[in-house]
């Protein structure tokens, strides 16, 4: 008999509750020691502030972005070494052209000689934002931009050029009960009230998949197509920000049954074939360090009511990053991500990213630490409302500022605030803080970078801070409370009180 007859009497590896992982490190980086002592007087020069605390003290692990701290792959690497630095028409440009057709759809991407430009290279993700933004603005005042929940730049991006973002949350995010899957959803019947009133000022609507502001949460087919029928239906187009596309592809295989049996790749085809344009930020599920793009679909809605737009775009690429055929981004990094774009759409790697990031979120759960539930696919957020439950703590405290402070200094793991401060905002004439809907503190797991022993440890130093709570004191903000994007320029420091 062959060895396969004696395979099948045995429990195969699938059945496992504890599998391999999809790949093996190719290089090790020792990190360098600091003690609670050092970080603590580091945070009191930044003025409490994590953005600016040099990342080489962190001993523990760095939550604070997803974006662009992904641990690239042998092949990426290679694909490095490939890079050709053409200031016109490189190599690498013609590789992504072909790499965004085949998986985003043939409409995305025409070639330079063509007269109807729809792909512009950015060097990251905003400036993406700030060209459609600026150029739009173009178009009057007075216009509303409609989102799921629009992230800070994002937001930032629109108000700056005198634009109002409205962030329209589904109920099953705002309830905080649900147990939805998809609670990055957008709320459709207030997407249909505003445009009823106002489609008039609406250039377009913008789909974040997933949903970062709306803690990490995925957006279901089925909204997405409801969000399209109804934009469509008013002559208004549809924008994705889709940073994060494979991950919210991946939820969508597993949670919606006509869904199961097809591949990632055909289930990003359809998300987009719903869609009149997108930006991205390859630094997130374009697995690369540095990127960015935004693409108009052609002979889509977009570009018919705006046919101007594409050449404006194009003006301001030239203006600000470069030529067309590289926009901002290296002939290097162009190449590295035409190999992530390959790679982020393979099942064993998004199974083993999201349950990654899922399991370190149960496991904070079952410490008893408030999380939101279900888990995204790229961070646990922690609600620091119910954190604080029981204690004097307020939200004009800014308890998650000091949250984030302590959990660096005392053990050496960064984490992100984005809550009452982050998404918060001050008007300087009535005193008065104006605070969000949501109040997170965001554990964002960066890709292929840590392993289970690192994520246990950080759960075992949150709930240290939870257990002690209540001598958590409150935050004063000393600089820069009433600015735009504060919390990445604000100082702090801590109140002075006397600890139970």
């Amino acid at each position: 008999m062959n060895l396969s007859y004696f395979v099948k009497k045995f429990p195969l590896e699938e059945s496992f509750p504890i599998k391999s992982r999809p790949y093996f490190n190719h290089s090790v980086e020792f990190k360098k020691i600091s003690t609670s002592k050092e970080r603590a007087e580091m945070l009191d020069r930044v003025g409490l502030n994590v953005f600016f605390f040099p990342s080489e003290m962190i001993t523990g692990c760095d939550f604070l972005s997803d974006s662009g701290t992904t641990t690239m792959t042998n092949e990426q690497w290679a694909a490095l070494h490939l890079g050709d630095e053409a200031y016109g028409s490189n190599r690498g440009y013609f590789i992504l052209r072909e790499q965004i057709t085949n998986l985003f759809g043939d409409g995305f991407f025409n070639a330079l000689e063509l007269a109807r430009p729809n792909a512009f290279i950015f060097h990251q993700g905003r400036p993406c934002e700030d060209a459609l933004f600026t150029v739009i603005g173009q178009l009057g005042r007075g216009l509303i931009i409609p989102g799921n929940g629009h992230f800070d730049t994002t937001e930032a991006n629109i108000k700056e050029n005198h634009i109002q973002a409205v962030n329209l949350f589904s109920q099953e995010l705002k309830d905080g009960n649900s147990k939805s899957f998809f609670k990055g959803n957008m709320d459709v019947i207030a997407l249909k009230k505003l445009l009823t009133v106002s489609k008039a000022k609406i250039p377009l609507v913008f789909l974040t998949i997933t949903n970062n502001t709306g803690g990490g949460q995925p957006v279901s087919m089925q909204n997405i197509k409801e969000v399209s029928e109804i934009t469509h239906f008013y002559k208004i187009p549809l924008f994705f920000d889709a940073c994060r596309f494979a991950e919210n592809a991946w939820f969508i295989k597993r949670y919606e049954k006509d869904y199961r049996n097809k591949t990632i790749k055909e289930i990003v085809q359809e998300m987009f074939n719903f869609v009149d344009g997108f930006i991205i930020s390859f630094k997130k599920d374009g697995l690369v360090n540095m990127g960015g793009g935004l693409f108009l679909k052609d002979r889509g809605l977009f570009i018919k009511k705006y046919p101007h737009i594409p050449d404006a775009l194009m003006n301001y690429q030239i203006r600000t990053e470069g030529h067309p055929s590289y926009g901002g981004m290296s002939g290097r990094d162009i190449m590295t991500l035409t190999i992530g774009l390959k790679t982020v759409i393979k099942e064993e790697y998004l199974d083993y990213r999201i349950n990654q990031v899922r399991a370190f979120g149960k496991n904070m759960q079952e410490e008893g630490i408030p999380v939101l539930m279900p888990i995204g696919g790229h961070a646990v957020y922690l609600d620091i409302n119910k954190f604080f439950d029981g204690t004097n703590m307020k939200q004009g405290d800014f308890g998650g500022i000091a949250f984030t402070a302590l959990l660096l200094a005392n053990y050496g793991y960064r984490a992100c605030e984005l809550g009452c401060f982050a998404f918060g905002s001050h008007n300087p004439e009535t005193t008065e803080e104006i605070f969000p809907e949501v109040n997170f503190v965001r554990f964002a797991v960066p890709r292929l970078r840590y392993e289970k022993q690192d994520l246990d440890s950080a759960v075992i130093a949150v709930k240290k801070l939870h257990e002690d709570k209540d001598k958590i004191p409150p935050i004063e903000v000393t600089y820069g409370k009433d600015l735009p994007l504060r919390h990445f320029k604000a100082r702090f420091r801590f109140k002075s009180q006397k600890i139970k």
